[in-house]
């Protein structure tokens, strides 16, 4: 979906696993951006529907000291609009025009401090950022620039980086070494803020503008056709759901489908919910027996996503055809999802794994596809949610993956264990909600591992699997680290889940954070 009525950054994408973390910072301050892989920038930019402002080079994997390495397309270069180069986006920025990039011999990776050179504060670069000696900035960099280009000046440096920030004021370029996208970069979206005030944005792009364009991107796109959604009873497609009826009203009809991976009670409680808060059409279809056997038998993490993927459009497509031939299939893909199943836009960051509703999908399928958030995070389909009047109930739920718990029960997926883990989940949730920590935690849930250990209860010797706690705080999902429950919690959850959960005898809490891991264990 394209928007045509706002001030556009373009976002060069070189790898980097962060570069999402630059639009959501620039979103936060009101600037519409897209992001297109270095292979596509040029197209994007000569296109209609992007036209930049400004534009933004990204970081990444490669080396700008190799003559192999990827470019800033030179139509950017030559367009005259303002630049803003972030780690690799920097060093390729100085080596195109004419700077010198030295690789391997400077690495830095983590906390650093920067400061401005004494004659340089007035920088509008700087405006809220640098207001004392140092700032506080996060690297992670194997190459430093050595030489900057002709027309730049160092304005910025930490003890390591010696050109942690050039400019060009003339043309309007700025380079840091560092990633002011990051968390670990208390003020970098003041400096991404000030980049876009410098190029002369409006900061005029908000959910409710959102709401209009995507209303009648969806409207122009589906035209009198009928269309499926389907629902989960999550954030995401509920948001989904009401966005698409707002823009086709009857000809949307809602599909939930049990295929027997669901919380205990989700079922009936799901099209309940949603029928009580909306008129819109809701079909519950039964395919539990389908999902399972199919399943049958399969370990591979990425096998389960792709059966799944293909069985949902199979049931999507058989409903649709007594529909009236439904065209379009509506669903509730995120910016995450799109990112751990591909890359950005197809660019060169690694794929992570694949979602059932992005890298899932059959190859052919009959259905054209809508996905209205595939471009927003979590937090901004909460604020669109809200934006539409979803009840709290809706916005607050904590996410449930498409594959249910499929991907919460590593190894093979069997009847026995998924009731299990249902039974598990729900004591844990239970817990959770009792001691008021619900708001606080972006995602919670049980996990049933693969493996059986010896335990005692009473006089008798088990040997049953183990539950694995995980409960994680975040934004929107890019990152994650786990909740620190007490300990007098974490006692309590285990013990009640020892004594109601048949099929268990031991509990263990999961803390990595993401990355290293990602939330879901599959």
């Amino acid at each position: 979906m394209s928007i045509r009525h706002h001030d556009k950054m373009l976002i060069v994408d070189f790898g980097s696993q962060v570069t999402q973390l630059i639009a959501r910072r620039l979103r936060e301050s009101g600037v519409y951006c897209e992001i297109h892989p270095f292979q596509r920038a040029a197209a994007a930019f000569a296109g209609d529907a992007v036209r930049p402002k400004a534009a933004i080079l990204s970081g990444g994997p490669a080396s700008a000291a190799r003559s192999e390495c990827p470019k800033i397309p030179q139509v950017l270069l030559d367009s005259g609009i303002p630049l803003f180069g972030i780690c690799y986006g920097q060093q390729i920025l100085m080596e195109q025009l004419g700077g010198r990039v030295e690789s391997g011999r400077h690495r830095e990776f983590g906390r650093a401090y920067i400061s401005a050179l004494p004659d340089q504060r007035d920088d509008p670069i700087f405006d809220g950022f640098l207001e004392s000696e140092t700032e506080e900035v996060w690297m992670s960099h194997g190459d430093r620039v050595v030489r900057e280009a002709p027309g730049f000046k160092i304005i910025g440096q930490s003890p390591n980086a010696p050109m942690a920030i050039v400019a060009d004021s003339k043309r309007r370029y700025y380079g840091v070494q560092f990633h002011p996208e990051v968390h670990h970069t208390p003020n970098g979206g003041k400096l991404l803020r000030n980049f876009a005030r410098v190029a002369g944005f409006s900061f005029d792009w908000s959910m409710s503008s959102f709401r209009e364009e995507a209303v009648a991107h969806i409207r122009r796109y589906v035209g009198t056709s009928k269309i499926v959604c389907g629902l989960s009873g999550g954030v995401d497609s509920s948001v989904t759901a009401l966005l698409v009826h707002e823009a086709v009203g009857s000809q949307l009809t809602c599909i939930f489908v049990d295929h027997g991976m669901l919380r205990r009670g989700e079922a009936a409680e799901v099209p309940r919910l949603f029928r009580k808060h909306y008129n819109i059409p809701v079909e519950s279809v039964d395919s539990q027996d389908l999902f399972l056997s199919k399943l049958e038998g399969v370990e591979d993490p990425e096998a389960k996503r792709k059966i799944i993927g293909e069985l949902f459009v199979q049931v999507f497509q058989e409903r649709a055809k007594s529909l009236g031939n439904a065209n379009f299939l509506a669903q509730g893909t995120l910016y995450p999802d799109v990112i751990e199943s591909v890359s950005a836009s197809g660019g060169p960051s690694s794929k992570i794994k694949s979602h059932h509703n992005v890298g899932g999908l059959p190859a052919k399928m009959k259905f054209r596809v809508v996905e209205p958030l595939r471009t927003l995070f979590k937090d901004e389909v909460r604020k669109l949610g809200r934006e539409l009047g979803l009840p709290e109930s809706f916005v607050g739920r904590h996410p449930f993956p498409g594959p249910g718990l499929a991907i919460r029960c590593p190894g093979a997926v069997t009847r026995s264990k998924l009731e299990i883990l249902r039974q598990a989940d729900a004591v844990f949730i239970d817990q959770i909600r009792a001691y008021g920590l619900y708001d606080e935690i972006w995602q919670a849930f049980a996990a049933i591992l693969p493996v059986k250990s010896v335990g005692v209860m009473g006089d008798d010797r088990t040997y049953e699997f183990t539950c694995v706690l995980r409960a994680v705080t975040s934004v929107d999902g890019m990152t994650a680290d786990y909740f620190p429950f007490q300990h007098s919690f974490l006692s309590e959850t285990a013990n009640r889940i020892i004594n109601e959960v048949p099929g268990l005898n031991r509990v263990v809490y999961d803390i990595t954070s993401k990355p290293p891991g990602t939330i879901e264990w599959e």
